[in-house]
């Protein structure tokens, strides 16, 4: 079952409850996440994660960290009627093109799998209702109807 993470503000957590599902998903000290990622010195490319070049342009060892953004734009989306054991289908799969630079998927919640998806998306991070070896449970980011326009 995906859970709101209970904290001070939305998206907040107390630091050591939850594993990350990604290594480039962070908590700072105050329990707050966000996804992390580099823009290309070069061309300006931004991209989720850790690399070793610039996919856009090739360049090395030229990008600076970055705190992505947690809005973005639905590019596009598939509903996927069977998945893993465990996993309750049918569910919406997107990519979303963030406000501010790069792309991720994920899964859109909080709507009828069947239905309209929205233009306009924003970030959540909620229990995935999965567990590590230890039973910590795991952190996931998803997506969620934003209401409006994109951030600019």
């Amino acid at each position: 079952m995906q859970t709101e993470i209970s904290g001070a503000a939305p998206g907040t957590a107390p630091r050591t409850a939850y594993v990350p599902v990604l290594p480039f998903m962070v908590c700072d000290a105050a329990g707050h996440y966000a996804l992390h990622g580099v823009r290309c010195r070069a061309c300006g490319a931004v991209i989720a994660g850790e690399r070793l070049a610039c996919p856009a342009c090739g360049a090395r060892d030229s990008f600076d960290r970055i705190e992505l953004s947690t809005a973005g734009t639905v590019r596009a989306h598939t509903v996927v009627h069977r998945s893993f054991p465990g996993v309750k289908t049918p569910f919406v799969a997107v990519v979303v093109d963030l406000d501010g630079g790069g792309a991720v998927r994920g899964t859109l919640i909080d709507v009828d799998p069947l239905g309209p998806v929205p233009a306009h998306v924003k970030m959540v991070f909620r229990d995935s209702g999965q567990q590590d070896k230890q039973g910590k449970p795991f952190i996931s980011y998803m997506f969620v109807p934003s209401g409006g326009a994109p951030d600019k």
